[in-house]
């Protein structure tokens, strides 16, 4: 029996994907959350908590990428023109609140309010137009010999409108219990009163979009609700209330780290209810990793490198976590 690289390239790809939502969707969410702190020390402290780590995060969306393009060149060139528009849009947003990232600091004072403004646009459009590219790939692509045979919006669905609002509620979460996190005092306070409606607010997006997916197509509907199906993954919902149930609990307690913790858990449920939805499909809604993936050499070519260089982010990352740990300070930061 060999191995299964396609397989294997999928589960790199899924993996570099979730550690993009995870590590990046933190600091969009400080982005999100900015608009609704009045105090520019407050704003300045919350920006301090990723300041040292925040453009590295976006490795992780470089790698997802370029696996896709040596992986699965098809899925590559399908998926990009159908989505090149919010794709091009989500990066005019991640450039714009790079920009305004480094900028703010310097600005005089009669410039902090339009780059604090940036910061928070960027943030927004980048996040946005990111749920509208999951919501427009949920949704499925029409293929015609090896091509995207769609039209330039077919991505613009209430669907993927909707997905790119619930991915803001879901970055201004995990911003947010950061936020508990790496701060103390009134601006911790704060955090933990806007976690509380929005986690309410994020287990009924992702219950509407559980309802949502399988009724717009039945053949995931079939999967989730046929038997023995039903029995194997009944615990991924059900697991997702326990967890908004968690968050709120630790949230009303002193908690530091478990709101946080718990949110992690909570998007990771929802990506797996995604998975199961999806597998083993990388271009819905018919075509599979097996049918898009490069001929073997190049997999395992490509394969190589892959695991040579996967071991060394993760641990630069990790330690660029360890050494700027703990708590921040209003009038502190990172020099």
């Amino acid at each position: 029996m060999g191995i299964d690289l396609p397989l294997i390239w999928a589960i790199i790809i899924a993996f570099g994907l979730m550690m993009y939502v995870i590590m990046d969707g933190f600091d969009l969410g400080i982005g999100i959350l900015s608009p609704f702190v009045p105090a520019h020390e407050d704003r300045d402290t919350m920006v301090n908590t990723v300041a040292p780590v925040w453009d590295g995060n976006e490795t992780w969306l470089v790698l997802g990428g370029a696996a896709l393009l040596a992986a699965f060149p098809l899925a590559y060139s399908v998926i990009l023109s159908a989505l090149y528009l919010p794709l091009v849009l989500m990066l005019a947003g991640l450039i714009w609140r790079g920009v305004a990232f480094e900028f703010r600091f310097k600005a005089d004072e009669g410039h902090k309010a339009f780059w604090d403004k940036a910061f928070a646009w960027g943030s927004y459009i980048a996040t946005f137009f990111q749920g509208v590219a999951l919501g427009a790939f949920i949704n499925g692509f029409r293929v015609e010999k090896g091509a995207y045979a769609g039209g330039l919006f077919d991505w613009l669905t209430p669907f993927s409108l909707f997905t790119g609002v619930g991915l803001l509620v879901a970055y201004a979460l995990l911003g947010a219990t950061w936020l508990v996190m790496k701060t103390e005092g009134t601006l911790q306070q704060r955090m933990r009163g806007l976690a509380r409606p929005v986690t309410v607010a994020l287990c009924v997006i992702i219950g509407i979009v559980s309802l949502w997916t399988p009724y717009a197509h039945p053949e995931v509907a079939a999967r989730w609700f046929s038997l023995p199906n039903l029995y194997f993954f009944l615990p991924v919902p059900l697991l997702v209330l326990v967890a908004t149930a968690l968050i709120l609990r630790s949230l009303s307690r002193d908690s530091h780290a478990a709101p946080f913790l718990l949110t992690l858990l909570l998007l990771f449920l929802g990506y797996t209810g995604l998975g199961i939805s999806l597998w083993p499909n990388i271009i819905p809604p018919g075509i599979s990793i097996w049918d898009a993936a490069s001929p073997p050499e190049s997999l395992g070519f490509t394969l190589v490198g892959a695991l040579f260089i996967i071991p060394f982010i993760l641990a630069y990352t990790a330690w660029s976590y360890y050494v700027f740990r703990g708590k921040v300070r209003v009038g502190e930061g990172y020099h």
